[in-house]
Order: C-alpha cells, then structure tokens, then sequence
C-alpha cells in the first residue's frame, strides 16, 4: 500500500489541507500527515519539515533493515517495526504523564518520543505502510492496537504504547478486562480494522476528553470543529457538537449542528429525541 502525499503548498496551511481531506476517500487520507497538521494547528509558526523528514527517516530505517533481514511473516514483521521505533528510535507509551495532552500532539510525541497508544500507532502505521504492508488500527475498547498482515496472509496484532510486541489471544484477553472491567470478554467487532478518519478522530477524541474533564468546552469545541474539517459525513460528531453548543449555551449554533446531525444520520430512536431536544431549543429561542 503506497502512502499518499499531500501537495508541499499544503504543509503551511494546516487548516486548509485537512478541510480538504473531506471529500477524499479514506485510504487517500495520509494519515501520519493528517495528524501533523493538526498538531500543527496548536503551533502556529512552527515548521513542519522536520517532522515530516522524521517520518521518512522512520520509513527509509525500517527499509534498510529488510534489505538485510526480509520479513515475509506477520511476526517477522512486527519484530522489524519494534526493533525500528521502539529499540533504535526509543518509541514508547508515556506511563508517567499519560493524561499529558502532549501525547496525543504528533509533534510532540515525535520531539519527546513518547505518547498515547493511538499517536505512537499512527508512527508504527506509518512505516508499516510505506513498505507497501497491509496494516490497519483494530477498533479495540480503551487501548489502541494494529493488526499486520503478512505475505500468506497470516496476522499479528501489536501494542506500540508497550514497545510494539505481538500480542496473544490471551494477551488480548488479559488487556481487555484491565481495561474495561473482569467482566468482559473478545467479541469479533473488536478485531475490525479503523478507517483513517477513524484513527484521527481516536487521537482527537483524547484530546477532547480531557478537554472536557477539565471543564474546558469552548477548548474542547475548537476539537471537535477539527475533526468536522477532516469527517464532515461523521454524524456523530454533528450531535456531540450540538450538544455541546447547549453546553455553551449556544443555541442557535446548537440548532445548526443538530439540523446537520438529523440530514445525516440513519432511521432510530435517537433522532426522535434529538429532534425533540430541536424543538425545546426553538422554544427557549423565541
């Protein structure tokens, strides 16, 4: 799979470039890019050259590897990926200042080779991909995770917050019920690959919650308006940002996102109550 690249006029204008993202298909998403403009949004005047130089840097040491070790394997594979980001790069989760809103920022991760499960997966997919492997994020509650295929078509799933080690059923077990409770168990919608958009919406979304415990909604607004840029078809974030504009006491900026929210979504109960939440807004208006 070839990794795609944006034109060079867009890197200075992150706002622009991932506006328009919107209408493409999701694998014309550059992911590692995409996460770079929006990181770059929080740091404005500051180049992005670097970062994405570091990002051939990463991809060209991985091909160098497999020019002396091929990896046909998905666990040959994933053992390459670890050796390149986690063991001669220094990649690794940040288990002391989890919550630090810097790891979910792809510039900052990459300044301080530490982030959050979801910012180092976007690197590790990077590179897997820019060797032309078949590699996706998997939809796995609370702990993001990637899946590797290899040339037969066998898989690996790795964990690259914990230095990218190919993980067991029993590993993925054990992981689940830390992360969300002893109760739970492996069902198949946890194994299905993430969209690109899908991705960043998960490293926003971290973001955001934060953003959010810590009382901060007009902060956490500018969030969820980034990822409208990229998801505009998402109608789930047109209801969480007309739900947060009543938080803000908006209205009629609440009223708009939910008008968009009820053209886009499917037939189901909670459009019945958000076109309820609608028409008490409307009241309040009057």
């Amino acid at each position: 799979m070839a990794v795609p690249v944006a034109p060079v006029s867009l890197v200075t204008a992150p706002r622009l470039a991932l506006a328009m993202l919107a209408d493409q298909p999701d694998d014309a998403v550059p992911l590692a890019q995409a996460a770079l403009w929006l990181a770059a949004l929080d740091h404005p005047g500051k180049g992005l050259d670097t970062y994405t130089d570091h990002l051939q840097s990463l991809a060209d040491a991985l091909r160098d590897r497999l020019r002396a070790s091929p990896a046909e394997t998905a666990a040959d594979r994933a053992s390459a990926l670890s050796a390149v980001l986690a063991t001669d790069w220094g990649y690794q989760g940040d288990v002391e200042t989890y919550e630090d809103l810097q790891n979910a920022d792809l510039m900052r991760v990459i300044d301080r080779r530490r982030g959050l499960p979801v910012a180092l997966g976007i690197l590790y997919l990077h590179v897997a991909r820019a060797q032309g492997w078949d590699a996706h994020g998997l939809n796995f509650p609370g702990h993001f995770l990637i899946r590797l295929e290899g040339e037969a078509g066998d898989r690996a799933i790795i964990d690259p917050f914990h230095g990218g080690p190919a993980l067991s059923v029993a590993d993925l077990r054990s992981l689940l019920k830390a992360m969300t409770g002893q109760a739970a168990e492996l069902t198949p919608d946890m194994y299905a690959p993430l969209s690109n958009r899908a991705v960043l919406i998960r490293l926003q979304g971290n973001i955001k919650m934060r953003l959010l415990d810590g009382g901060m909604l007009d902060a956490a607004g500018e969030i969820l308006q980034r990822m409208l840029l990229f998801a505009p078809q998402d109608y789930r974030l047109w209801r969480e940002n007309g739900l947060l504009y009543m938080r803000r006491g908006n209205l009629e900026s609440a009223l708009d996102s939910l008008e968009t929210y009820l053209t886009l979504a499917p037939d189901g109960d909670d459009r019945t109550r958000i076109a309820q939440v609608m028409a008490e807004l409307r009241q309040r208006l009057q």
